[in-house]
Parts: structure tokens; C-alpha cells; sequence
């Protein structure tokens, strides 16, 4: 199911790059394919090839045989949801619209330039996506109520592995299960003042009109990506902020004066509002981080060495030496045992890992304790000293039932999953009217249905 997932959502991430008036043969913009009542026009094909351009994401095929397919597969499902009542919450659609807007706006370089890039204004732009996004939500819970009972026991997996050819057994990377214990060093309050002192600095340049917040969060912001667009997040709900930042935002009402100073877990802000729509608000925010000395890092090195020698000694667990120590909020909890977002699950292959964990922990054997690092905590982008303990590691290996059951349970579903799918495309396309142009015919479908004898 992944190969049709991943097409439908090649065709369902494209906006339309510009107004296509004529394409090849200077034939003004037509419909090429028919599926049911919907059609398919030409100028879907181009502006589809020229996002997939713009992405760099290859089209396995040639594009005009390739992309209307897709897109008649997408109106197959979108029919089928249609007749199911498959609707999708509207909050996540335009959280996602919004997302899809920032990303454009940080990759070209402004709001004005994705206007004149689009040859569209920002509302239209946004109509644009809020169409394609729920379509392709609706897709995918189309998708999930076809695939939804598909199960597999414990035998069915057995016996799919025990028929799979040996050249077809996966190979599976390396992977390693990590404990952590990690805490931040302290920041001396000289630093504090500081990063406020600039902050204020920055307040009252803004406020005595001297110079634009924008253009002193490109200089200035620690926040990377927003800085690129002069400190704006984009439209965003309560729950998408952090506490403490939300609270500051949410209050704000005049969009030419700049908010207190607020300090999150990120470090310290200043924020001004751009616009609120009902519960959502645009706002800019410059972000300062304080630096920990030199001083207090080696302090805090020193500190979790003695702990780790405590460890090693047989004084302490790490388990003990984590509740004890630790102030990593998403481990602390849990014995230290790190969690990978990606599969969640405590396995981790080398390349998932950060890299300065990864680059400790390459070399060490299982229950071995590392020596104390500094690295960026990922959940509060801090620098932080940790050490970790090489819980487990299986080496490169053939899968097994084993060492990889999940794994094979879920290449096992998935192939089901991909049959069931294909067979209810081609079971569509016998019920569905189907009219080509001539023109768009010599083509090798993927289904070849497309085309009634």
C-alpha cells in the first residue's frame, strides 16, 4: 500500500505553481481524462510535473502517463468517501494549511515572494490548499476503512515467513537500546541579565519606532527557521505554543507594541502580534538562548562522572542513578530508556540516534557506561552534559521471528493491505465510466482498467 499512499500524496502535495493559459501545441488548457462525473484537465498534469520539479521528487515513469493516473485513483477514493459520509475535522485541516504556509514562506524567502512565485495572492493560495489537504485526509481515512480489518495472527506470520525465498529475507540494521541520564548545567544569572538587557534593547527600538521587529529577528532570533521570515510562526492555536509563550500572545492586541519579556523552556522572548482569526494568532518573536560558561559545563561533567564511577562501583543502579540525577523529563521516568518517535519503540538504528550520542555510543559494548558529553537536548534544544549505558544492540542480521516479529507482522499486513487495494482499484474501474483522449492512451498504466475493451 505504500507505493499507492506515497503516489496519491506526490499528486495531493502539489499547489499549482502558476496559471497554465496554453501548454504544448498552443491548445488552450482541456479535459484529457473523464472518471465518473469528475474530469481531468491538462493544466492539473503540468502544474503537477512542475511542483514535482520544484520538489525534486522524481516521477517513476513518464509524467503524463503517470500523474493523471494518480490522479484518477485519488477521485476513485475521494467518490468512495463521498458515499461512505467520511468527513475530517476542519481545525486539523487549516492546522496543517497553515503549516504547508510557513514552510513555503521560509523556503522562498517571504510572503511577497510566494505570492509573485504562485501568481496568487496568500487567501487564494490558501483556499488552494485547504482543498487539497482535506482531500487528502479524506483519502487516507478512505484508505484506513478498507484496510482497517485486515489483521494477522501469529501463525499467519510464521507461515508467511517460513514461504518467503531466502534472497527475500530483509536485512535489518544494526540497532541499539540506550539509558540516559541528563541534566542541564546552570546559567550563571550574569547571562541572564544579559540576554534580558538585549531584549529590552530590542523592545525599545521597536516601540520608539526606529526600527522594525522583522528586521531585528532576521539579525538577532536564535529561532532559526522563523528568523528567516523576520520572526513570523504563522497562524497557530493555543495548543500549538507552549504554555507560557501562549499565554503572553493570546493577551496581546496591539500589533505595533512588543510584549514583556517571557521565558519558556526555548529561552527567553519577546513577541508582537501580527493578527488573530477567532482562536488562532499570527505573531512575530525574537528568541534569545543563554549560554552556559565553560565553567558551569565542566562542573556539571565533573558531577555525572562521580555518578557514573558510583554506577560502575555497584554503589548505585543507573536506574537509581537516573531518578536520582536526571533531568531529562521524556526519561526520567522510565528508567532513562530512551524512545524513538520514529518506530516508538526503545530500538534505535545508528542513524535515527543524535549524532552526538550516536558518535559515543558506536564503540561501546553492551553494559558498558559511556564517559560524560555535552549534546542539544532535541525536547528543549538546550545544551546539556549526559552519560549513557548500552542497554542492548543487535548487530546486522537477517530477520528472524525472533528478533523481529513486529517487523515481519507489519510487512506481512502490509503486502495484504497492498493486495486488497490494488484489487479494490480494479474493481472500481469495471464500475466506473472511464472516457480517455486519444492523445493521453499510449500509455503502460499501472492498471491497465483504465482503458475499457
Amino acid at each position: 500500500m505504500k507505493k499507492i499512499i506515497f503516489s496519491l500524496l506526490l499528486v495531493l502535495s502539489i499547489v499549482p505553481l502558476k496559471s497554465i493559459a496554453q501548454t504544448k501545441n498552443n491548445i488552450i488548457d482541456e479535459v484529457i481524462w473523464v472518471i465518473g462525473d469528475e474530469s481531468i484537465l491538462r493544466s492539473e498534469v503540468e502544474d503537477q510535473k512542475l511542483r514535482a520539479q520544484y520538489d525534486g521528487t522524481p516521477v517513476q515513469g513518464d509524467p503524463y502517463c503517470v500523474i493523471p493516473e494518480q490522479i484518477a485513483i485519488s477521485k476513485l477514493f475521494l467518490h468512495q468517501a463521498a458515499l461512505d459520509s467520511i468527513v475530517v475535522s476542519e481545525s486539523s485541516v487549516m492546522n496543517q494549511v497553515e503549516n504547508r504556509l510557513n514552510y513555503f514562506v521560509a523556503q522562498i524567502g517571504s510572503k511577497e515572494k510566494m505570492e509573485e512565485y504562485f501568481h496568487k495572492n496568500t487567501t487564494d493560495i490558501r483556499e488552494e490548499l485547504r482543498d487539497m489537504i482535506r482531500n487528502q485526509q479524506i483519502i487516507n481515512q478512505m484508505q484506513q476503512k478498507l484496510v482497517g480489518d485486515i489483521k494477522s495472527t501469529p501463525g499467519d506470520v510464521r507461515r508467511f515467513f517460513a514461504d518467503l525465498p531466502a534472497d527475500s529475507v530483509p536485512t535489518i540494521p544494526a540497532e541499539v537500546e540506550l539509558q540516559i541520564i541528563s541534566f542541564e548545567p546552570s546559567v550563571p544569572i550574569e547571562e541572564t541579565n544579559r540576554i534580558k538587557e538585549k531584549l529590552r534593547d530590542y523592545t525599545e527600538r521597536v516601540n520608539s519606532a526606529t526600527t522594525d521587529f522583522s528586521v531585528l529577528a532576521r539579525l538577532y532570533s536564535e529561532d532559526t527557521e522563523s528568523a528567516k521570515r523576520g520572526g513570523e510562526l504563522g497562524f497557530m492555536g493555543r495548543g500549538q505554543l507552549v504554555p507560557e509563550f501562549a499565554q503572553v500572545a493570546f493577551n496581546l492586541s496591539d500589533p505595533k507594541k512588543v510584549s514583556r519579556i517571557v521565558q519558556t523552556e526555548f529561552g527567553y522572548h519577546i513577541i508582537q502580534l501580527i493578527e488573530k482569526r477567532g482562536d488562532r494568532i499570527n505573531c512575530r518573536h525574537i528568541l534569545l538562548k543563554p549560554r552556559v560558561s565553560l565553567v558551569e559545563k565542566e562542573k556539571g561533567i565533573h558531577s555525572l562522572d562521580s555518578v557514573s564511577n558510583l554506577i560502575r562501583e555497584s554503589k548505585i543502579t543507573f536506574e537509581q542513578g537516573v531518578m536520582a540525577y536526571s533531568q531529562d523529563k521524556n526519561t526520567a521516568m522510565n528508567a532513562g530508556l530512551m524512545l524513538n518517535e520514529k518506530s516508538n519503540t526503545s530500538k534505535f538504528e545508528y542513524q535515527d540516534l543524535p549524532p552526538e550520542v550516536a558518535k559515543v555510543v558506536y564503540g561501546m559494548n553492551v553494559g558498558e557506561i559511556s564517559k560524560p558529553f555535552s549534546m542539544i537536548s532535541k525536547a528543549s534544544n538546550k545544551e546539556v552534559v549526559a552519560v549513557v549505558k548500552l542497554k542492548s544492540k543487535i548487530e546486522n542480521h537477517k530477520a528472524n521471528l525472533t528478533d523481529d516479529y513486529q517487523m515481519l507482522k507489519g510487512f506481512y499486513e502490509g503486502k495484504r493491505k497492498q493486495i486488497f487495494i490494488n484489487n479494490w482499484i480494479v474493481k472500481k474501474q469495471k464500475e466506473t465510466y472511464i472516457s480517455i483522449d486519444p492523445a493521453w492512451r499510449n500509455c503502460t498504466f499501472q492498471y491497465p482498467g483504465w482503458i475499457k475493451k
